[in-house]
């Protein structure tokens, strides 16, 4: 699901807006300093937000998040509501 829209909001959350029009907000402070996260230890680092070429927010060349995954935030969805191939038997080979 591609984001249209995104503005960072204080205590490291986004506000998103859809493709399909659908929109809201995100909290990520959970994920402030683990791992690549580390950057959002400085809040001017979390606020330089962008939104990429593939509709996903990016932060430098370090950091991006999947926007199927926020849209399942946003929406209370699970990925097998957007994807219901993902829901279907295990295929063996």
């Amino acid at each position: 699901m591609k984001i249209t829209a995104l503005k960072p909001l204080p205590e490291y959350r986004l506000w998103l807006r859809f493709a399909d029009g659908a929109e809201g907000t995100v909290d990520l402070s959970g994920e402030v300093g683990e791992g690549v996260f580390s950057l959002w230890r400085d809040p001017a680092a979390f606020a330089a937000v962008r939104l990429g070429e593939a509709g996903q927010p990016v932060w430098s060349d370090q950091v991006d998040l999947c926007p199927d995954m926020l849209y399942c935030k946003v929406t209370g969805l699970t990925p097998a509501d957007l994807y219901p191939a993902l829901a279907g038997p295990a295929v063996h080979a």
